[in-house]
């Protein structure tokens, strides 16, 4: 008996007219708000998410929805095919920004990065929930306990963005500072734990608590680190070293990007969140020795060019400010923004402040790590999907993601200033530089010192 093989249809040209021109319209605008942001003293990711607001319903969708509906329509395959552009851009620069975590700081101080991991995370749950019960059912869905609800809210308010912070501080020159590192070490256990509670508030809503799930998704967080620190490094850094010996030079950044998206893929497997895996592969790419950091640097051009302008203004695509013209709910808007901002700066500058650091450096901690950016996005669609959120705490949400993200960079800009740089944080700018070398040029890169 013979099997015929039959090819999957192709996507349909309409579809793919409308991939191109979208991919093409978000990239360009996305790269003229970018250097427009740069011009008014802001880092580009300031543009680059509100090219999605730009085209998406709150304003294109709103002066011309007929052209909007065209360009962006709602359809499930079309979106998912920009998504996907999004998902590798993500997890591609949140590789690179493990890549370039300093291990060495974070084991010298990883008891000051867990502690402010701890106080950022427990206060703006602890107020979210709190909150939660004095907002009005109204935007509560019909069926949802108000403790489910009231805990949803409250991992929503606790969350970080690695994403956005990594996009941020690479913006901003300051990724090489012992606070960027910081920020990234404290901003990592938060994405961990806060997409453990994530999912187990998500099964409260749909299926109930169990503690043998629970017990599983930290079960597998737990192995894959080991595994990765076990076994993943010596693999690593053997198809690295065979990389390395090809005369072609984009060898190593493609087995690179491609180890990358597998770590992804294992952890979206085990049912964690798959930048988590991409995170921690970069960290072993990052190893000193592991790679040079030179062959890579064409990786972090096309990533932080291309690929994460297009995932920003993706992002954006899925906020409607338009929602807001209710007053009330332009109050409760206001009300649950500023919970969040002042529970992750209040609860950041806590462990700063306990860790002994001063004044400055908790300030700067505490905007880092308020950037929620397409994480709280996640969350929320999330939310939406389980039916904890409607469609008005789902808005009130996504502004928090919004507002919080664009404020972090001036009030890092105004705390960094007066935080000294260090011969260590120096010698560790030079290294990150061979990364940039083709990104940046030179002028710009004495600018920063």
């Amino acid at each position: 008996m013979t099997f015929a093989f039959e090819p999957a249809p192709p996507i349909p040209a309409h579809a793919v007219l409308l991939f191109l021109l979208q991919v093409a319209t978000l990239l360009l605008v996305a790269v003229v708000l970018g250097r427009l942001a740069e011009r008014l003293k802001m880092p580009a990711i300031v543009g680059e998410l509100f090219t999605g607001v730009l085209l998406g319903p709150s304003l294109l969708g709103a002066l011309a929805p007929g052209f909007s509906a065209w360009l962006l329509p709602n359809e499930a395959s079309q979106v998912h095919l920009l998504d996907a552009v999004g998902l590798l851009g993500v997890m591609l620069l949140v590789g690179i920004t493990g890549a370039h975590l300093d291990l060495g700081l974070i084991r010298r101080r990883g008891v000051t990065a867990v502690r402010i991991s701890l106080c950022g995370l427990l206060l703006p749950l602890g107020f979210g929930i709190a909150l939660s019960f004095a907002l009005p059912a109204a935007i509560v869905p019909d069926g949802v306990s108000r403790t489910v609800f009231a805990l949803f809210l409250g991992v929503a308010m606790c969350v970080s963005a690695i994403p956005v912070i990594a996009k941020t501080l690479t913006d901003m020159r300051l990724l090489h500072r012992d606070i960027g590192q910081l920020t990234i070490a404290a901003g990592t256990v938060d994405d961990a734990v806060g997409w453990l509670l994530l999912s187990v508030v998500s099964a409260m809503a749909t299926i109930g608590l169990s503690a043998w799930q629970v017990t599983r998704s930290v079960l597998f967080l737990v192995g894959f680190v080991a595994f990765a620190a076990v076994l993943g490094r010596p693999l690593v850094s053997g198809a690295l070293r065979l990389a390395g010996r090809s005369d072609n030079r984009g060898t190593t950044p493609a087995v690179v990007a491609g180890l990358m998206v597998l770590g992804g893929a294992v952890t979206h497997l085990l049912g964690l969140e798959a930048v988590f895996g991409a995170f921690v592969v970069g960290m072993i790419v990052g190893r000193p020795g592991v790679v040079d950091p030179e062959r890579l640097a064409p990786l972090r051009t096309v990533v932080l060019s291309v690929l994460a302008p297009i995932f920003l203004a993706t992002a954006g695509l899925r906020i409607d400010l338009t929602v807001l013209g209710d007053p009330t709910m332009f109050l409760i808007a206001l009300a649950v923004l500023a919970v969040a901002i002042l529970g992750k700066f209040i609860g950041a500058y806590l462990g700063a402040w306990m860790s002994g650091l001063n004044r400055w450096e908790g300030l700067a901690l505490g905007a880092g790590l308020n950037a929620r950016g397409v994480v709280e996005v996640v969350v929320a669609m999330v939310g939406l999907r389980v039916g904890v959120l409607n469609t008005t705490s789902y808005t009130i949400i996504v502004l928090v993601a919004v507002v919080t993200s664009l404020m972090a960079p001036p009030v890092l800009r105004y705390a960094m200033r007066r935080v000294n740089q260090s011969a260590e944080e120096h010698a560790r700018r030079l290294a990150h530089e061979a990364w940039s070398t083709p990104v940046y040029p030179a002028a710009e890169r004495a600018g920063a010192r």
